[in-house]
């Protein structure tokens, strides 16, 4: 979930919900005095991708005929969607494809939206639609037969963009990876239509005798019909003309994987305890446990419940309700009840937004004079924003690259000294 429980809901802080704490950035960032840098709009840059492909991206507009949007009654269910993979040759200059369009950009930051009130940079202050990635925009997929695909949720109230960095980089290593927007949980969905969906989180979470634990269920429910739904999609694409060429063909529907974070990460391993079709998954700080209708007990969400047949890797943070799985009342039933390959580790020094495009980009932010020192460390913490980059890309890798293609660097096989920031429990 996003910081969305602290900031309009302390209800959802003190029931340890979904969420988890959000976390913050990179020691040695210099940070701007307040002010500093007013009237320029702050920029920021995504880590190069580490894998040997150049990576392409699309976007694509679902509809669900067969569901009513559960947030907005009467509606049918409408997501965004966007996929990386690798294609032929890389992106330049006006070719790199924008970390957000413009009309989500400039909703993003904006006072009182989602994504700011969740993240606290100052409003109005960054040019998030100026922000690039690496990735070229309706590419033609790589030739070479077909390739693992990689679900991606983010956070309750993040948009789809807010992990690019670690999907351009898994793409870059050879894998497919679908991006999800929760209409009405994200802050923002842009349309090609031209409309733009804000979340609705923020005011169901300041309701009057919020039912906290109800309300989270709900939204994870969504988000795992969501899912279910891009599946059955993707499977019936065929060679879709809306599509770049040789796209569609590329998608190896026998090997999915998903990974998400914080509301995604339990996402992640809801749908997978759904839905077959899911092989593998990583949680990265979502709680799976609920708090119930006066803010007291728990409640464990179905995976924790029934444990999982298939692998699945946790990866807490240094955020005091995060961790290891002992901690955690839904991690640690989820132990208890898994019958398939299960490991977890934890990223000494991170907080909550250790694992999203927080790490990198915030501190950025920061040195501009667009974000505060105090949130900056709430949000990333102290480890360094390098280390914890490269962290995350080389263990989400390892675990798909082992389940999804039989190849095992054994970095999963217990303590590493690559990454001694690293805490491995098995």
């Amino acid at each position: 979930m996003g910081r969305r429980g602290r900031a309009v809901a302390a209800v959802l802080l003190a029931a340890t919900a979904v969420l988890g704490a959000v976390g913050g950035p990179g020691a040695g960032a210099a940070v701007a005095a307040p002010g500093e840098g007013a009237g320029q709009r702050a920029r920021a840059w995504l880590p190069q991708p580490t894998g040997p492909y150049p990576v392409g991206t699309t976007s694509l507009q679902l509809t669900d005929d067969r569901r009513d949007d559960p947030w907005q009654p009467g509606q049918h269910r409408r997501l965004m969607i966007s996929f990386w993979y690798p294609t032929t040759r890389p992106a330049t200059g006006g070719d790199r494809a924008p970390y957000m369009v413009p009309a989500a950009g400039d909703h993003f930051g904006s006072a009182g939206s989602a994504g700011q009130t969740d993240h606290g940079f100052e409003p109005g202050r960054t040019d998030w639609a100026g922000v690039r990635t690496h990735a070229r925009a309706d590419a033609p997929a790589l030739p070479g037969g077909k390739r693992p695909v990689v679900l991606y949720s983010a956070g309750f109230g993040d948009p789809r963009t807010w992990g690019t960095g670690l999907v351009e980089d898994l793409a870059s290593r050879g894998y497919t990876v679908v991006t999800v927007d929760h209409t009405y949980d994200a802050s923002e969905v842009a349309f090609p239509d031209g409309g733009l969906a804000s979340s609705v989180l923020p005011e169901q979470f300041s309701r009057p005798g919020l039912d906290v634990g109800a309300l989270l269920r709900k939204i994870l429910q969504a988000r795992v019909d969501d899912t279910r739904f891009v599946l059955d999609r993707l499977a019936g694409l065929g060679d879709d003309r809306q599509l770049p060429a040789g796209l569609a063909a590329s998608l190896d529907l026998d090997r999915i994987g998903m990974v998400g974070h914080s509301g995604g990460g339990s996402t992640a391993l809801q749908a997978m305890h759904d839905d077959p079709r899911i092989a593998a998954g990583i949680n990265m700080d979502g709680q799976l446990h609920f708090p119930g209708p006066d803010g007291t007990g728990v409640f464990l969400t179905g995976v924790a419940q029934d444990g999982l047949d298939r692998p699945f890797l946790l990866m807490g943070t240094g955020s005091e309700d995060s961790g290891s799985y002992h901690g955690q009342p839904g991690w640690d039933a989820l132990w208890q009840h898994s019958a398939g390959w299960h490991a977890d580790v934890t990223l000494t020094g991170s907080r909550h937004g250790s694992y999203t495009d927080a790490q990198s980009l915030l501190p950025q932010l920061a040195r501009q004079g667009a974000i505060s020192g105090e949130k900056l460390t709430e949000d990333v913490g102290g480890v360094r924003p390098d280390r914890a980059v490269r962290a995350t890309r080389s263990y989400v890798a390892s675990f798909f690259d082992r389940w999804l293609r039989g190849h095992d660097d054994h970095l999963l096989d217990g303590p590493s000294p690559r990454f001694p920031e690293m805490v491995y429990e098995r």
